[in-house]
């Protein structure tokens, strides 16, 4: 990606703060006390069922509303709007004029953000060419495909080099392949040094990608930290299958743990796996099958959010 000299690489320290934001309209409190801090460089993902008020935390973020009340800092400026021209942002609502080509719409873009057009037409001509679209450079957006339209709005995004690219449900409507370039697209923009913050209620693409995560429920930050550490609120899970149904070797096993198709599931003792296997081989149980398993970000996101949150992910759930 061709981003300016002086964006090489962000320094280190948090390119994103915020500080009990609240934002209300009328007697409804969309956001309610939400704190984040986001590393520069790190790719951030904003985690939660539609709803939860992801997009509004977004736009208090770029400075498009003001909260009610909280502080925020945006790559070092307390009125985010000073950084605009540093900043990359993706709307959940997407819009490119249907006649104008894709090079020109992404190129029009880049000059929103203080790109001069012939500089920005230079760029998107290697963009969409990096990207396979080459040949639809000329081509209006009324002719491309959704997955198409949705990558040159993506392209217009980051044209300007920015240190900071935030991505509001950026997944949404595309097809498993065209989910697949852009996560790498978002993995290449941060290992050129930019800070990538999106929303999503799909848990995988998060799992997948984000170094820190912030899980949002009904307008407040349930959780936020790495996703090891939201994983590790779990136990890891143990799947035993033996030879023997009875013996010693049962009292090493929780009261807890339920038996499906021959193969009991658990979570791991406190004391962890050795004392486990001893018990097993010393009960003669005939170890057929051991696995630990290491709770998946679904399984953390129900500790932490509640089933009702995650039903409603569920739902949103897109086919791939």
């Amino acid at each position: 990606m061709l981003r300016q000299a002086q964006h090489e690489r962000v320094h280190e320290g948090f390119a994103v703060e915020a500080v009990d934001l609240v934002k209300e309209f009328g007697e409804t409190r969309a956001v309610d006390g939400v704190s984040l801090a986001v590393p520069s460089g790190s790719i951030f993902g904003l985690l939660g069922p539609n709803g939860a008020g992801k997009t509004t935390t977004l736009r208090i973020l770029l400075g498009i509303i003001d909260p009610s009340s909280g502080t925020r800092r945006v790559l070092g400026h307390e009125r985010p709007l000073e950084a605009a021209r540093e900043v990359g942002y993706l709307p959940e609502e997407r819009g490119l004029y249907p006649s104008m080509h894709a090079r020109d719409a992404i190129a029009f873009v880049g000059a929103l953000r203080g790109l001069p057009l012939r500089e920005g037409r230079r760029r998107a001509d290697e963009l969409l060419e990096e990207h396979g679209l080459g040949e639809w450079a000329r081509r209006p957006i009324r002719n491309l495909s959704k997955g198409m339209a949705q990558t040159v709005q993506l392209l217009g995004t980051i044209i300007h080099g920015p240190r900071l690219i935030v991505l509001d449900e950026p997944f949404s409507g595309l097809d498993a392949i065209n989910q697949a370039r852009l996560e790498e697209l978002i993995r290449r923009q941060a290992r050129e040094g930019a800070t990538i913050i999106f929303s999503t209620h799909v848990i995988a693409h998060a799992e997948r990608l984000c170094e820190r995560i912030a899980i949002i429920a009904q307008g407040r930050v349930a959780f936020e930290g790495s996703v090891d550490e939201a994983r590790g609120r779990l136990r890891p899970i143990v799947r035993l299958r033996t030879r023997s149904q009875d013996g010693s070797w049962r009292s090493a096993i929780p009261a807890a743990a339920r038996l499906h198709n021959g193969e009991w599931v658990f979570e791991l003792p406190e004391g962890g796996p050795e004392p486990l296997l001893k018990a097993l081989i010393d009960g003669e149980a005939g170890i057929e099958t051991l696995a630990i398993e290491r709770p998946g970000l679904h399984d953390a996101f129900v500790a932490i959010a509640g089933d009702a949150a995650a039903e409603a992910m569920g739902h949103q759930e897109p086919s791939e």
